[in-house]
């Protein structure tokens, strides 16, 4: 585990080197069983596994924490998956009181948690208030309950309905997942899904097109009969600024205020310190992964603390091209001025001239001091990007 030794302390230096607020991302792996059509990390919870992986996670943490200087403290802190709600109210209690006491988090930090409506209780929503989470990130997918059955989920429409009323009952600030292109969906059902969510009362709606990506279950044998995400994403950008929500990321709407500051600091290129198997970071202009399964995570924590499996670093031009990209997914766009004083008025010129001559012109709205896509340009985001990447 020597390599992974240099690489968790090379990636300790770079924390060690923040000044000010970075976020963390902490990976929770266990599911009750793989969705057909996900290709993240996740392994079956086993008898006795969760209690050896948070303590895993905790040798991890405190490997990082030697390293932290004296000025830095977490802003964000997001606990996902996985399925997180399938720890135990009582080994939610622990970890977040060793977080707590070993990372420096911000008084004003956003903690968040994603839950799935099937293992989400009243009392995870208790221990989570007392451990300082505010916000909850629900994976609803639909409240349909065809569409739940066809995507294989362990929860129907009814307890999703309950897990997020719960949550709003206990006082986060909530957010659902939904998903559209599914077979047989119709704008009709699409739309009674966005309704219902917004009639329980969530602040923040993240919509994802269904995708078959490589290392799902479904990319061997890509199902039939999946529907145009196009139309249900458009009636999306219509409908959901008249109840008060701004589309503020390509697949995020929010009111005001209610934003994922977690997720911004991605798109911003902030410091992200992942935890976890199967975990990714971004610290110092590097971007790191964790090893991808537990028994390789298990014996290099044990052995060296960390368990970096990867370094990539990302500087120069290749920064320059990421970053604008990843701003460009935002309705804040590119600041000519940060992007400028980061990576040069040539970069800048750049990329904002091949935007200019390439690109539509009633997808890109450009002012004095920036550059964002309009509504229209999110929705050929993908098209647009391949221009400046």
């Amino acid at each position: 585990m020597k390599k992974n030794n240099f690489l968790s302390d090379e990636i300790g230096s770079s924390l060690g080197s923040i000044s000010g607020p970075f976020s963390v991302y902490i990976h929770i792996p266990f599911c009750l069983r793989k969705c057909p059509y996900c290709s993240f990390f996740s392994v079956p919870a086993t008898p006795g596994g969760c209690e050896k992986y948070l303590d895993l996670l905790k040798k991890e943490i405190l490997f990082y924490r030697a390293f932290l200087g004296k000025e830095s403290e977490a802003s964000t802190l997001y606990f996902g998956g996985g399925t997180p709600t399938l720890l135990t109210p009582e080994q939610w209690e622990g970890l977040l009181a060793f977080c707590g006491e070993n990372i420096p988090i911000s008084p004003s930090a956003e903690i968040t948690v994603e839950a799935n409506p099937e293992s989400f209780t009243e009392r995870h929503a208790a221990v989570w208030r007392n451990g300082r989470v505010s916000r909850v990130s629900i994976g609803v997918q639909s409240f349909i309950d065809g569409d739940l059955l066809w995507l294989e989920r362990p929860h129907n429409a009814s307890k999703a309905c309950d897990a997020v009323l719960t949550a709003v009952r206990e006082g986060f600030s909530v957010s659902a997942d939904l998903m559209f292109g599914l077979r047989n969906q119709t704008l009709r059902s699409w739309a009674s899904s966005v309704k219902i969510a917004l009639e329980l009362g969530v602040e923040h709606i993240s919509l994802y097109q269904l995708t078959i990506d490589e290392g799902c279950r479904w990319n061997s044998s890509p199902p039939s009969g999946m529907a145009d995400g196009y139309p249900f994403y458009r009636w999306s950008q219509w409908f959901l600024p008249r109840k008060g929500f701004s589309q503020y990321e390509i697949a995020s709407f929010s009111l005001p205020g209610r934003h994922s500051r977690h997720n911004t600091a991605y798109w911003r290129r902030n410091p992200v310190l992942g935890l976890g198997a199967g975990a990714w970071g971004f610290l110092g202009e590097k971007r790191y992964r964790n090893e991808g399964s537990l028994e390789e995570y298990a014996s290099s924590v044990r052995s060296c603390g960390g368990s970096v499996a990867g370094i990539e670093p990302v500087s120069g031009e290749k920064a320059a091209r990421e970053a604008a990209v990843l701003l460009l997914r935002t309705k804040w766009g590119i600041s000519f001025d940060a992007f400028s004083h980061k990576y040069g008025q040539a970069m800048l010129d750049n990329i904002r001239d091949t935007l200019r001559r390439e690109a539509p012109c009633d997808c890109l709205s450009e002012t004095s001091a920036g550059l964002s896509l309009t509504p229209k340009g999110m929705r050929v985001a993908n098209a647009l990007w391949s221009l400046i990447v």
